[in-house]
């Protein structure tokens, strides 16, 4: 585990003697903190971490880091260019450690401690399956190695060197999502994290509001594929079926590992077959073998993820018995829930977020389940220029898939007039601004045997139409 020397031999170049205390978190979330926990006290826009600096002392973190003075009576060591202290003499915790900028000291630890430790970093960015990427290639390697992956979704400047932090000497390798929303964030990730392995999922339109074309978000995700190291120690394992992906071959020394659906990808898959939500099944093709698998992840979409997680194992050299292991295991849906309703309809809840394509995937999801088909969609955000096309293709898709499409939102209208556009009967199409009232509709509507599907942008709070209307709400 990372100790307190690491710290201020990070920051000022050595260590104290009595600094050989273990941190055994790193946290901003001062209510998250346990004992022997570093707090980072950031100053926000709208909240400054500092302002909850008792309270992370309270509830048992043994040090701060902080970037201005504090109203308390813990004692603080300024590292701060310019000051001049004696550290001869054991300090009595808990204590501030103020520096310049938090999260820049935060970093700079997070950078020193990685260079210590021989471990291989699995570095895992695209447009969309990044998290379920992450979890099945952890559930794999998981098999072999001791491996350390992100929690949640803290894949950027500040939540990847908090996972940093958490590394010890027994992890083996460590898989780690990167996020894109600007030029440059993705290297300097990779500047700190120092993968040898690069996976791309694909390149969507997702953020594109902040991130830019399909071109733009392409290169900001190709900033993983060339801070890899030259072949052959360095792996980039590219999506073959996205064209953009399968081009940052042309962009790194690395080793290029394709796989897809198409038999000139190294590793592909064929016959895939939905089994609602029994999972999938599918024939994986690598060399000269063919493998017949079937596997508990929902959609045919996911037969990527699979891919990805397998590439991943056999690049790290595991068997094919170990990857398969690690593919059947009973690891948790981190998007889609399947839940019940009171009425007895079954819930198909994807609220975390959407995209065009994450959207696209679970329609065709809907179209494998028996019943009546209802699609509860709503606004896609970020998707600047491709806003009105994005909801216009999932509009399409619905009228293929849906008897009944219920959106929410003003967007979702997009969806609502392409689905009508394209001969979906308009009786059929139920538009609300809002999830209160698209709750009180459902509520009414909803009947035993429907399958229903609720998806939209995090900010839309899809999430509270899920929840008002299982069992036991």
């Amino acid at each position: 585990m990372i100790t307190l020397s690491v710290v201020f031999e990070a920051l000022i170049g050595n260590s104290p003697e009595w600094t050989d205390q273990i941190i055994v978190d790193v946290g901003i979330d001062s209510r998250t903190m346990i004992s022997g926990a570093l707090f980072v006290a950031i100053p926000g826009e709208s909240v400054d971490g500092h302002d909850y600096l008792e309270d992370a002392f309270s509830k048992g973190a043994s040090f701060a880091l902080i970037e201005h003075p504090v109203s308390s009576d813990y004692r603080v060591i300024d590292l701060r260019a310019g000051e001049d202290q004696d550290l001869s003499q054991e300090i009595e915790i808990p204590f501030c450690i103020m520096v310049e900028n938090s999260i820049e000291a935060l970093q700079k630890v997070a950078s020193v401690w990685r260079k210590k430790l021989d471990v291989r970093v699995i570095g895992i960015t695209g447009s969309v399956g990044k998290s379920t990427t992450k979890e099945l290639t952890t559930t794999v390697l998981k098999q072999r190695f001791r491996t350390l992956k992100n929690p949640g979704n803290l894949n950027n400047e500040i939540g990847l060197p908090m996972t940093l932090w958490r590394l010890s000497e027994g992890h083996d390798r460590a898989v780690l999502e990167m996020g894109f929303y600007v030029p440059g964030e993705i290297k300097f990730l990779c500047d700190l994290a120092a993968p040898v392995v690069g996976v791309v999922t694909n390149i969507g339109t997702v953020h594109a509001e902040r991130a830019g074309t399909q071109d733009e978000i392409a290169r900001g995700k190709a900033e993983l594929i060339q801070a890899l190291p030259a072949a052959p120690d360095g792996v980039a394992i590219l999506n073959y079926d996205d064209v953009l992906v399968r081009a940052m071959a042309d962009i790194t020394d690395a080793k290029v590992f394709y796989y897809g659906l198409s038999p000139e990808a190294d590793l592909w898959a064929d016959h895939v077959e939905g089994l609602g939500l029994e999972g999938i099944k599918f024939q994986l093709h690598y060399q000269n073998e063919t493998i017949h698998l079937k596997v508990p992840l929902i959609g045919r979409h996911s037969v990527h993820t699979v891919l990805r997680a397998a590439a991943v194992g056999l690049i790290e050299g595991l068997s094919w018995g170990e990857i398969i292991r690690g593919l059947r295991s009973e690891h948790t849906q981190l998007r889609l829930v399947a839940v019940t309703a009171e009425c007895g309809a079954l819930i198909l809840d994807d609220t975390y977020n959407a995209s065009p394509k994450s959207m696209l995937a679970d329609l065709n999801l809907l179209e494998e389940m028996e019943g009546r088909k209802i699609a509860v969609l709503g606004d896609m955000l970020e998707l600047g220029r491709y806003e009105t096309q994005g909801h216009r293709k999932v509009g399409i898709r619905a009228a293929e898939v849906a008897d009944v499409l219920v959106t929410v939102g003003q967007l979702a209208e997009i969806i609502a007039e392409a689905a009508s556009d394209s001969g979906f009967r308009k009786e059929h199409i139920h538009s609300f601004a809002d999830s209160d009232k698209t709750i009180e509709f459902l509520k009414q509507f909803l009947a035993e045997n429907d399958i229903v599907l609720v998806k939209g942008s995090h900010g839309m709070r899809m999430d509270k139409i899920v929840a008002s209307l299982e069992v036991g709400s």
